[in-house]
């Protein structure tokens, strides 16, 4: 009867040896062995930070844009040109840039910008310790979520405009009209913002951190903002920018001399004296001051929050 067992082949025993002797050495080296994982570990985890020259990072982050803005000027100017309007219906980017710097030597265009943002910061402000609160008890206690829940996705939804007439009858022609409008505008945005943000955190961390003590305030603060921050800074810029139009409803519609001048103000002015360039150039700047408060607010916030998850490089 043959014999069933296998030898070794004499190749095959050097890599057997050496097998055995990196065996061996584990066994005998375990600080090695981890020092070696720990230092591949180390390597995965380092991201090189090249610094990207002037030259590059201006044609990648600044040139897009101008491209956009000065096709945007030439195919207004070309319109222009071929008198599809008529000038006073549709005036010229150098008619519009006349009625601002009027504005500007009048000395009043800051002063109208500043009435505007400062509003809108503040009404945005008083929003933002309204809704949060408000998001956190939503996304927490689920009577609250089926009673609110609704609620807030349909306020939403709704134009902000929409509130004006009802403030007006409620307050007058106050401030307390403005920022009425503003905080039903920019609330439900903020509170859905955070409860969209905490639905999608691991139930891992929100039981490890009450195994770690962090429950009650302390959790909220240690454990629930932290980890919806992504969800939650998404709802702060939607906030803003329902917070932005609610305020521009509100200055176009309620207009007063008790009021002041803003940025709805000086449009509703173009309207009622029919200078186009003047109404062209208050959307242009309402325009300008959203982007600027999004690039120098929001979007370095969001930057470093998803730069800090390891999200962006």
């Amino acid at each position: 009867m043959a014999s069933t067992e296998t030898q070794p082949k004499v190749e095959d025993e050097p890599v057997a040896k050496g097998a055995a002797t990196a065996v061996a050495d584990r066994k005998t080296d375990p600080a090695g062995d981890l020092a070696g994982l720990e230092a591949g570990l180390d390597a995965l985890d380092t991201r090189t930070s090249a610094r990207t020259p002037l030259p590059v990072l201006l044609r990648r982050k600044a040139l897009p844009p101008v491209v956009a803005v000065v096709l945007v000027l030439g195919l207004w100017q070309a319109a222009f040109a071929l008198n599809l309007k008529p000038d006073y219906q549709l005036p010229s980017p150098l008619m519009v840039w006349d009625a601002l710097a009027e504005e500007w030597y009048k000395g009043t265009i800051l002063g109208i910008i500043w009435q505007s943002v400062s509003r809108g910061a503040l009404g945005f402000a008083v929003a933002l310790l309204v809704g949060t609160p408000l998001g956190l008890l939503v996304a927490r206690v689920r009577p609250v979520r089926a009673a609110i829940g609704p609620i807030l996705s349909g306020l939403q939804s709704l134009p902000s405009v929409a509130w004006v007439p009802a403030a007006i009858i409620w307050f007058g022609l106050t401030d307390a009209t403005i920022y009425t409008v503003v905080l039903l505008g920019a609330v439900p945005s903020i509170a859905n913002g955070l409860v969209a943000g905490v639905d999608r955190i691991d139930p891992l961390h929100l039981r490890a951190g009450k195994v770690l003590g962090a429950t009650g305030v302390s959790g909220v603060r240690h454990v629930l903002l932290p980890a919806a921050l992504p969800g939650y800074i998404s709802g702060l810029k939607q906030g803003w920018a329902f917070s932005w139009r609610s305020l521009m409803a509100a200055e176009l519609i309620a207009t007063s001399p008790e009021l002041g001048s803003g940025l709805g103000q000086l449009l509703e002015t173009g309207r009622s004296y029919q200078d186009m360039p003047l109404v062209l150039g208050a959307i242009l700047l309402i325009l300008l001051v959203g982007i600027g408060i999004e690039l120098l607010v929001f979007a370095p916030v969001e930057r470093r929050v998803l730069r800090h998850r390891g999200l962006l490089r």
